[in-house]
């Protein structure tokens, strides 16, 4: 059962062994103040938990992008994660953290006399500060928008990835961020502000 486009490894947060037999999808938004209880829980407690004491053995955690287009910047965001990922995969997780650290700086409040470019010039300084990426140009290229080509809408190097990752959510009819999904049907009962005990317990039942 192999959920994940080889070209998205990164967004697996935890390996099945020796072999999957559960996924377990968490479909986030990185302005989401939900997401990012969330995030934090699963990846200070819980993930370490299940690789410390081998719980179960057969699960695998993947990230899911889980844009919430009534924040304009979150798309600006997902897109920069995308594209750490295509310079440096390991680079993925540690910039997903900081963005959910620092995303009080990307809210509407924050961002409404922003351009789009200082947007992304912010978040390339964000990824070099903590070594998510080699070259800051090289990020700031794939996310790149010429303001004086011919209007053709046609994004930038991460925009067919982005719509990869929402086309997959909107398929499976995933609404809200955020939304944990195992085997592929979303968990309403999963909270954001369950502790390590209380996962402990919903893992159990698995």
């Amino acid at each position: 059962m192999n959920l994940l486009d080889t070209s998205y490894a990164a967004h697996r947060l935890l390996a099945a062994e020796p072999r999957e037999q559960h996924t377990l999808e968490v479909y986030l938004d990185y302005t989401c103040p939900f997401s990012a209880k969330l995030w934090h829980t699963l990846t200070a407690k819980v993930i370490p938990y299940l690789a410390k004491e081998g719980a179960k053995p057969g699960l695998s955690i993947i990230f899911r992008h889980q844009v919430q287009p009534w924040h304009p910047a979150s798309t600006l965001l997902h897109e920069a994660s995308l594209a750490v990922e295509k310079l440096n995969p390991s680079g993925f997780v540690p910039f997903s953290q900081a963005l959910f650290e620092h995303q009080r700086e990307y809210f509407d409040e924050a961002t409404v006399e922003i351009t789009r470019a200082e947007t992304y010039r912010q978040l390339a300084d964000l990824a070099a500060s903590i070594n998510a990426i080699d070259d800051r140009q090289a990020m700031l290229q794939l996310l790149d928008i010429q303001p004086n080509a011919e209007p053709r809408n046609a994004g930038n190097a991460v925009t067919n990835d982005l719509k990869y990752h929402i086309r997959l959510a909107r398929a499976k009819a995933i609404h809200v961020s955020p939304t944990v999904a195992l085997d592929g049907v979303a968990d309403d009962s999963v909270s954001s502000s369950w502790t390590l005990d209380q996962w402990k317990t919903w893992l159990d039942q698995i």
